[in-house]
């Protein structure tokens, strides 16, 4: 197990399509126990829950998320909680992320996840025609319990285009808080996972900065 953790946040940024749930589960494994806070979770119990007619509907229940996602962190860290939550993180998350590690004497670990688009944008559309995706992402209408034989018809997939511009445009490549580890996951037989594990026990054993 290495060093023993305690009040620390870590941040599994980057681009999409790039493993970060697949990150998380190896991170549980070597490290032990987190609390995981999960936006997609989230804003898929609310899709469960209210279902929507339309875009307007969707965005209210994404920003419900968002409200859900802070308490919740707020909560683990009074309780002095690890935590653990994926997300491409950007700016717009980042003043409220550093003020409650700020507030709660918390370690912040941003592990930032990216890869070559083409492979990353191939990843992704293979993830979004997978069942085992919440189909609530790719509908701007949404009934709860709504099944989709053909995914594909899904009005909200990404064309590649949309994907690249998305990846470029929204600082996902550019965000960091505390301490960071960035990982090319273009290939992943390549990925030097083990030297992350290192890095970050190496780290945990660094004095705090609180």
């Amino acid at each position: 197990m290495g060093a023993k953790m305690e009040k620390v946040l870590i941040l599994l940024a980057g681009l999409p399509g790039t493993g970060k749930t697949f990150l998380g589960e190896r991170l549980r494994e070597r490290f032990g126990f987190f609390e995981q806070v999960s936006l997609d979770a989230l804003k898929e119990a609310e899709f469960d829950r209210c279902g929507f007619a339309n875009m307007q509907e969707k965005r209210a229940l994404e920003q419900q998320s968002w409200t859900r996602y802070y308490e919740l962190m707020d909560k683990h860290m009074r309780a002095g909680r690890n935590i653990l939550s994926d997300y491409p993180f950007s700016d717009k998350q980042k003043p409220r992320l550093a003020s409650l590690a700020q507030q709660y004497g918390y370690r912040v670990l941003t592990v930032r996840l990216i890869g070559d688009l083409d492979v990353l944008f191939e990843r992704q559309r293979v993830r979004d025609l997978d069942h085992s995706r919440h189909l609530g992402h790719l509908v701007s209408v949404y009934v709860p319990g709504q099944e989709l034989a053909d995914r594909s018809r899904a009005d909200l997939l990404l064309s590649r285009e949309e994907f690249v511009k998305r990846c470029t445009t929204r600082g996902y490549e550019e965000f960091a808080l505390g301490q960071l580890y960035e990982l090319d996951v273009t290939d992943y037989a390549k990925v030097d996972y083990s030297g992350l594990m290192e890095g970050i026990k190496q780290w945990t054993a660094e004095p705090s900065r609180y």
